[in-house]
């Protein structure tokens, strides 16, 4: 079984990102969702703060 991650699909407001969605296991959801609370973010805000990370890491500049 996996967990399918999604927000609403509308914009909240000008320039937001459409929506993403990505199937993983609910154990791994929990796992990440632990890891994100101890750093004192969203679940999203993690997942884009190591999206960031690893680009930096290979010599891309995020944009965004």
């Amino acid at each position: 079984m996996s967990t399918v991650i999604q927000r609403d699909k509308q914009p909240k407001g000008a320039g937001k990102a459409p929506a993403f969605q990505i199937r993983i296991p609910p154990e791994l959801k929990d796992q990440m969702n632990e890891a994100a609370a101890r750093e004192g973010m969203s679940l999203g805000n993690w997942i884009k703060e190591l999206a960031r990370a690893e680009l930096i890491k290979q010599g891309i500049t995020p944009k965004g």
